[in-house]
């Protein structure tokens, strides 16, 4: 507690960049104890690819979101729910785009329609639900069992076409009791970062007279979607064409039926800010319809694109902020 306290009284944005650490570290920490725990357990690499690191490196965003539904205060909702969709438009427009630049999305590879189709139905159930204003809890709970039923869909899918998944060897030494071990501290990690987040965060929108919303769709969205800017970039030096695309149309699904339906089932519902139908979940529908289309069309998205997504995104920043 004395800890947590002394850090608070740091300046917000060395709260902010401390908090992002954390949230890095710590969901690195999830998936690498989570991936030799599971292995000393004999489960499939395949389930623990489809769940076990999906989960772990989704845990940064599912710590905010927790931590602003607990609070009870609507400003620090709408930052969790900004921070959702601008991580959505970072995914696609920052992330895929850098792919895109890198070279990286020229063959998608098998099963990429079944995710873009996957990503055009999350957007829109987000897009109904911004629309009413509100994501009930009954409607949290339906989201959660999609989100599980599609997963389970997948992994019976790729089990009966032979598809297996290569997991990269692990720093977590093969030790059932250390895997464990770094699982609870790597998860409490998490947790504390996201206090901190939003602390800074919160104390940095009072100070400089921005909305929690618009700190959420800038700032927590772009740290929350770190993590899949550096998995694609390390998939596009290593020219795993396609590894890119599946980790961003997956975390989006997962932001959408996941986050937020965890969240809502966790607080009873959450009220979603007016402000968010007006303009940002049009972008959401944008950028994700266009990166669906081309994907069920079966189009490369090349260099050329790829450039102009991260134009658009930096654009958007600006408009944000500016």
């Amino acid at each position: 507690m004395m800890f947590t306290e002394s850090l608070e009284s740091l300046p917000d944005f060395i709260l902010i960049i401390i908090g992002f650490t954390f949230l890095i570290a710590g969901g690195e920490g999830v998936v690498q104890g989570a991936v030799t725990f599971a292995q000393r357990l004999n489960v499939p690499p395949l389930l623990i690819g489809f769940t076990i690191v999906a989960i772990g490196t989704s845990l940064p965003e599912l710590a905010v979101a927790l931590q602003a539904v607990s609070s009870g205060e609507q400003e620090l909702v709408d930052l969790a729910v900004g921070g959702i969709l601008g991580s959505n438009v970072a995914n696609i427009m920052l992330v895929l785009g850098t792919a895109a630049l890198l070279g990286a999305c020229k063959d998608p590879g098998t099963g990429i329609r079944q995710d873009a189709m996957a990503v055009i139905v999350a957007t829109i159930v987000l897009l109904l639900t911004v629309y009413i204003g509100e994501i009930y809890q009954i409607v949290g709970i339906g989201m959660v069992i999609g989100l599980v039923s599609y997963y389970t869909y997948s992994y019976k899918k790729s089990m009966a076409a032979g598809i297996d998944v290569e997991l990269e060897d692990t720093w977590v030494p093969d030790n059932l009791f250390f895997s464990l071990v770094v699982l609870i501290m790597a998860g409490a990690t998490i947790f504390l970062g996201s206090d901190l987040l939003i602390t800074g965060a919160t104390g940095m929108a009072t100070s400089m007279g921005i909305k929690q919303s618009i700190i959420g769709l800038s700032v927590i969205a772009l740290g929350t979607s770190l993590p899949e800017l550096t998995v694609t970039i390390i998939a596009a030096t290593r020219g795993q064409e396609g590894v890119a695309i599946g980790n961003v149309l997956g975390s989006n699904v997962i932001n959408i039926l996941g986050i937020l339906g965890i969240a809502s089932t966790y607080a009873g519902g959450i009220i979603v800010a007016p402000e968010f139908f007006v303009r940002d979940i049009w972008v959401v529908v944008i950028t994700s319809g266009f990166v669906a289309a081309m994907l069920l069309d079966e189009r490369h998205i090349g260099r050329r694109v790829g450039a102009s997504m991260i134009t658009g995104y930096l654009f958007y920043m600006w408009y944000l902020l500016g």
